[in-house]
C-alpha cells in the first residue's frame, strides 16, 4: 500500500480502470441466469408473461444473497432476502400511490435496512434490496389488497426459487461448500510456502480465508456428518502448518529449505484439488513422498530448520490422511478434535448489538440516518418533480449509498458511467437483434450471466450490463426500450449526487478512526504475546491468535478506506502504512514462537522466556494507548537489556539449536517493538511541531 498517488483523482481514475479477477464461479452464474431467466421463459410459453416477470424480478432482486457457505447458511441467507424482498413490495404494492405514508416507510426502511451493515455484508444486501423494492413496486401500486399480495407473492417466489437453485446440489453434494473453503485455505497455504526468503507478509488472501473456513466449519449454520470429524482435523492442521511455514521463513537463511518449501508447496496443492474434486489424493500422496526423500537428502541433522521441516512434514502425512477420508462418499476414521468458532468470529445478542449501534458516534448508526433521509429525500423529489421513471432516483441513491465515502464516490461514479453505457449498449443491441421476445430473452440472459460474473470485478461495466438487463425486463412489461433513455441518465445522475450530498452533509471521516483500529491491532497482538507467555494455555493461543487476524483485517480495511478519503494528512497515512507494515512483522514473530512452543512444550530457561513475552506483551500495550490516545511514550522499555540477559541464559542451555532459535526470535521481537515504538514516537513529535508552527 504505498503512499505515492495519495489523491482523490489518482483514486477517482484507479476506480474507472481497475478491473479485479471475477471471483464467480461458473456454476453460480448460471443457476443465478437460470433463475431470473426460467420464469419468464415459461410465461412466455404459456402465455402468462406477468406472472413470469414478477417471479424473474424477485429473483433478481435476490440475486446477490446466493454466496459461498454451507446449505444451511444459504437456506438462511435466502429465505430472509426473499422474505425481505416480498414484505417491502407489498407494503410499496399497498401505499406507493400515497406520498405521506409513503414517505415515513421509506424513512423506517431506510434506517432499519441502514443499521443492517452492523451484521455485515450478507445481512446489508437483504436492508438494501428491501429498500430498492418499495420504491420500485411503488412506481406501480395495486388498487385491491389481493392484486398487491399476489403481485409481492411472485416476488417473494422468484426468491425461493433462487434458493431452491443455489441448493440444488445439496442431496449429491452433502460438503462441496466445506471442501471448497478448505481448499482455498491449501491453496493459500502452498502460495505461503512459495515465498522467498525476506518476505514481509503472508499470502494476502490467506487470512481471510482461513476466517471464512472457521465460520464455514464451525458457525451458526455448519453441517453435521462424520466428514465434519475429517475437516474439522484438516482446519487444525491449516493452522498448525501455516505456523511452520512461518517459522521456517522467520529463520536465517539456510541452504536445502528453500527446495523443501518448494516440494512441500506441491503437496498442498495436491492436498487442495483433491478437497476440490472430492476425490482421493493420489497425487498429494506421490508429492508427499518426494518431500520426505528431499527432507532426508537436504536437511540431516537436528538443527532449527529440521524440527520445523519435521512437524512440517508429520502435519502434511495428516493432512493427505484426512483428505481421503473427507467428503460425502468417504470413511471418516480421523480422530474428531474438539474444535468451537473462535470467540473473536462470535457475533454476540442481536440486541446487544443493535443498542450498542444506537449512538451517533456509530458507524451503522450514521449509515442509517443516511439511508433513512436519503432514501426519503429521493422519493419527495421525484414525485414533487414528477420526474418520469423517477423511482430510478431513490432505487439509485439506495444502491450507491454506503457507510464510507471511498464506496459511495466510486459506486456512484460507476453508477452514472455504467448506465449510460448499459443504455447505449442497449439501444445499439436492440437494433441488431430482432424483435422477437425470444431472442430478446436471450440477449437478458447474456446480459445477466454478464452483470452476475463483473459485479466484484468492475462495477461500472457490471451496472452496464444490469441497465441492459432491466430494460429488456421492463419491456416485456409494457415499457418501450427505446423510450425514457434520458430520463434513467437523469434520475441515475440526480441519485448518486443526492447520496454523495448525504455523506458529505454527515459523514463518517475515516481518519477520526483510523488510530483507534491500529490501537486495536496492537492491542490484539499483545493479548497474543500474553497468552504466549503461558504455553500450557493452548486453546487461548488459538483464540488470540485468531482476534489478532481480525484486528489486522479491520485495520486493514480502515487504511484502505481512508485512502480515498478528501484531505486525509499524508503524515497519518504514512504513520497507519508504517504501523501496519511492522505490526505484519511482529504478527510473523509471535507465530514463529507458537510454532517452537507447539514444538517443544517445555522451552529452555522457560520461565525466563515467559517473562520477557509477557514484558513485551506490556510494552506493546502502553505503544497502543499513546496511539490511541495521542500521547507520547517511552523510548526504551528496557526490553534490549532483558535479552541480552535471556540471550546470555540461553548460550548455557542443553538444547542448543532450540535456544538459538529463541535467541533470534526475540532478538527480533524486540527490534520489532522497538520500531512500532520509534514510529508512533515519530508521528507525536511532527504533531507537536505542527502545533509549535501553527502558535507562532
Amino acid at each position: 500500500m504505498p503512499v505515492d498517488g495519495h489523491s482523490l483523482h489518482a483514486n477517482l481514475f484507479a476506480s474507472l480502470i481497475r478491473i479485479k479477477r471475477p471471483d464467480v464461479p461458473l456454476w453460480v452464474v448460471v443457476r443465478n441466469t437460470l433463475a431470473v431467466v426460467l420464469p419468464l421463459a415459461i410465461g412466455l410459453a404459456t402465455g402468462h408473461v406477468a406472472a413470469g416477470l414478477g417471479i424473474s424480478a424477485g429473483a433478481l432482486d435476490t440475486m446477490f444473497s446466493d454466496q459461498p457457505g454451507p446449505y444451511r447458511q444459504r437456506v438462511w441467507q435466502l429465505a430472509l432476502a426473499s422474505l425481505a424482498a416480498g414484505l417491502a413490495a407489498l407494503l410499496g404494492f399497498l401505499i406507493g400511490d400515497r406520498l405521506l405514508p409513503m414517505l415515513i416507510a421509506t424513512a423506517a426502511c431506510g434506517f432499519f435496512g441502514g443499521l443492517l451493515v452492523v451484521f455485515g455484508t450478507d445481512l446489508a444486501r437483504v436492508g438494501m434490496t428491501s429498500m430498492i423494492l418499495l420504491v420500485v413496486t411503488a412506481a406501480t401500486p395495486r388498487h385491491s389488497v389481493a392484486d398487491a399480495l399476489g403481485a409481492a407473492a411472485l416476488i417473494f417466489a422468484g426468491g425461493l426459487l433462487l434458493m431452491a437453485f443455489s441448493i440444488a446440489a445439496w442431496p449429491l453434494q452433502r460438503y462441496r461448500p466445506e471442501r471448497h473453503a478448505l481448499a482455498l485455505v491449501y491453496r493459500g497455504l502452498a502460495s505461503l510456502a512459495r515465498q522467498g526468503p525476506g518476505a514481509s507478509d503472508e499470502a494476502p488472501a490467506l487470512s481471510e480465508a482461513m476466517n471464512t473456513l472457521q465460520h464455514t466449519l464451525l458457525g451458526r449454520h455448519h453441517a453435521h456428518g462424520r466428514a465434519m470429524e475429517a475437516f474439522g482435523v484438516l482446519l487444525e492442521l491449516a493452522e498448525r502448518m501455516r505456523l511452520e511455514l512461518i517459522a521456517l521463513a522467520e529463520l536465517p537463511a539456510v541452504g536445502g529449505i528453500e527446495p523443501v518449501k518448494q516440494q512441500a508447496a506441491l503437496v498442498l496443492e495436491a492436498i487442495a484439488d483433491a478437497l476440490e474434486l472430492g476425490s482421493p489424493p493420489e497425487q498429494a500422496e506421490r508429492a508427499l513422498a518426494r518431500l520426505t526423500a528431499a527432507v532426508r537428502e537436504r536437511l540431516p541433522g537436528n538443527d532449527g530448520a529440521a524440527m520445523h521441516v519435521d512437524a512440517l512434514v508429520g502435519q502434511l502425512a495428516a493432512a493427505v490422511r484426512n483428505a481421503n477420508w473427507a467428503g460425502s462418499r468417504g470413511e471418516q476414521r480421523a480422530a474428531a478434535v474438539e474444535l468451537t468458532l473462535p470467540a473473536a468470529l462470535r457475533g454476540g445478542s442481536v440486541l446487544d448489538t443493535l443498542r450498542a449501534s444506537l449512538t451517533p458516534r456509530a458507524v451503522a448508526f450514521r449509515h442509517a440516518v443516511r439511508s433513512a433521509l436519503c432514501l426519503s429525500a429521493a422519493l419527495w423529489i421525484s414525485r414533487t418533480l414528477a420526474l418520469p421513471h423517477g423511482y430510478w432516483l431513490p432505487m439509485t441513491a439506495a444502491i450507491v449509498l454506503r457507510p464510507d465515502f471511498g464506496a459511495t464516490f466510486s459506486f456512484g461514479l460507476l453508477r452514472v458511467v455504467g448506465t449510460v453505457l448499459g443504455l447505449v449498449l442497449t439501444t445499439v443491441l436492440l437494433h441488431v437483434f430482432p424483435t422477437n421476445p425470444w431472442a430478446h430473452l436471450a440477449l437478458l440472459a447474456v446480459l445477466c450471466m454478464a452483470f452476475r460474473y463483473l459485479a466484484n470485478a468492475h462495477y461500472g461495466i457490471a451496472v452496464a450490463a444490469l441497465t441492459g438487463l432491466v430494460v429488456i425486463l421492463l419491456s416485456f412489461g409494457g415499457v418501450d426500450s427505446a423510450a425514457a433513455v434520458g430520463d434513467r441518465v437523469v434520475n441515475t445522475v440526480l441519485g448518486s449526487g443526492l447520496a454523495l450530498l448525504a455523506y458529505l452533509l454527515w459523514p463518517t471521516w475515516e481518519r477520526g478512526r483510523a488510530r483507534a483500529a491500529l490501537a486495536d491491532m496492537l492491542d490484539a497482538y499483545a493479548d497474543y504475546l500474553k497468552a504466549l507467555a503461558a504455553p500450557e494455555q493452548r486453546a487461548a493461543h488459538r483464540e488470540t491468535r485468531t482476534a489478532a487476524r481480525t484486528a489486522r483485517a479491520n485495520a486493514q480495511a480502515s487504511i484502505e478506506r481512508m485512502r480515498v478519503e478528501p484531505g486525509t494528512p499524508l503524515t497519518l497515512l504514512e504513520l497507519a502504512q508504517a504501523l501496519f507494515a511492522n505490526g505484519n512483522r511482529l504478527a510473523r514473530t509471535a507465530m514463529a514462537l507458537e510454532a517452537l512452543l507447539d514444538a517443544h512444550p517445555n522451552l529452555p530457561e522457560q520461565a525466563e522466556v515467559s517473562a520477557f513475552v509477557q514484558r513485551s506483551a506490556d510494552a506493546l500495550r502502553e505503544i497502543a494507548a499513546a496511539l490511541r490516545d495521542n500521547h507520547t511514550t517511552a523510548s526504551d522499555f528496557g526490553l534490549r537489556a532483558l535479552q541480552r540477559s535471556l540471550a546470555t541464559l540461553l548460550e548455557m542451555a542443553d538444547e542448543p539449536a532450540v535456544a538459538a532459535q529463541l535467541a533470534h526470535l526475540t532478538d527480533r521481537l524486540v527490534d520489532n517493538i522497538d520500531t512500532l515504538a520509534h514510529v508512533v514516537g515519530r508521528s507525536q513529535q511532527t504533531v507537536v511541531a505542527g502545533k509549535t508552527r501553527a502558535r507562532s
